[in-house]
């Protein structure tokens, strides 16, 4: 008797998801951006929620749970109910590095069902206007004759410009100071203001500032120019070889979401990107979309949490730094 129960609520649970996939969405869909408003996260959830939710036939409501690097709005999420309704826009360094960062995370990336890729971002090296710099060469001579004067901001301890920030003092030998912001929002605006000289970040929380000139762009860690920012060199064309860095933008949904429900929400995406207006307004970000499917968005996630896993052991960072 026991094991009759048992089988016929097997039975019904496999039966569950496709008819939960049959009816969804009967209402709002809640998109939670795990950083404040104003940073590339957010900039990437927005270029994308009203659309989806024209696309799935329900309203994408973007809800922004910023805090503890991250987690605050990530944590939130892999204990959402796996149901479509609950899904989360993912800043890259959030998902690959706080594992190895943060001692008893109250999540791991298992929890979460790679849904698809937002956007690719090469970082772009920015410094405050006030400096007395104009280009990569001139601004490391400045900063070597300067040795641990300088700071650079990050949006949080472990968030890639901050790794990004310690990979670039290896490279090209400079000793800047780390000051870690809670977002890319508070550090931007503490750039603009001079109150710090560098900042390795993505170009959708400068671009504003690139083109008004409230600060001056180095360079780009990427292997080729953005066509919206021309007049920016690549690393390797400002001299120094070998420094690249991506950050991502990925919708994720909690583990256990059925699969009839995430690919429904992958195509959307993936016809969204298609989009001249969309397309138009990533390249005017600084930022390049990507057409994958969830297998491809899990099969790069997880390679990515073991790629930086790696770099923050090689290099001893830590969480408060």
């Amino acid at each position: 008797m026991k094991r009759r129960s048992f089988v016929a609520l097997t039975g019904a649970a496999a039966l569950a998801s496709p008819a939960l996939a049959q009816t969804w969405p009967d209402k709002p869909i809640t998109m939670v951006v795990p950083a404040p408003p104003g940073g590339g996260t957010d900039l990437i959830a927005r270029l994308y929620s009203d659309l989806l939710g024209q696309e799935l036939g329900q309203q994408v409501l973007v809800d922004n749970k910023g805090g503890g690097n991250g987690n605050v709005g990530t944590a939130f999420v892999a204990r959402a109910k796996p149901d479509g309704y609950t899904l989360l826009m993912q800043y890259s360094a959030y998902h690959s590095a706080n594992p190895a960062l943060i001692k008893d995370l109250n999540w791991k990336p298992d929890d979460f069902v790679g849904v698809a890729m937002g956007a690719v971002a090469p970082h772009v090296i920015v410094i405050a206007k006030k400096v007395p710099a104009e280009d990569l060469k001139s601004f490391i001579d400045y900063a070597k004759a300067n040795k641990g004067k300088l700071n650079y901001a990050s949006v949080g301890a472990g968030s890639v410009p901050h790794l990004g920030g310690v990979l670039l003092n290896k490279a090209a030998g400079m000793d800047l100071v780390h000051i870690p912001y809670k977002g890319a929002g508070p550090a931007t605006a503490d750039l603009v203001a001079g109150q710090v000289e560098l900042m390795v970040v993505t170009p959708p929380s400068v671009s504003g500032h690139i083109r008004s000139g409230n600060v001056k762009a180095l360079a780009l860690a990427g292997d080729k120019r953005l066509p919206d920012f021309p007049n920016i060199p690549t690393t390797a064309e400002a001299g120094l070889q070998g420094f690249t860095l991506d950050a991502w933008f990925a919708l994720f949904a909690p583990a256990g979401t059925p699969q009839p429900i995430v690919d429904r929400i992958n195509a959307a995406m993936r016809k969204i990107g298609k989009m001249d207006a969309v397309i138009a307004r990533a390249n005017q970000l600084g930022t390049v979309l990507k057409d994958w499917t969830p297998g491809e968005m899990n099969s790069f996630a997880k390679g990515e949490v073991e790629t930086w896993g790696k770099v923050i052991r090689d290099n001893n960072i830590t969480f408060t730094e």
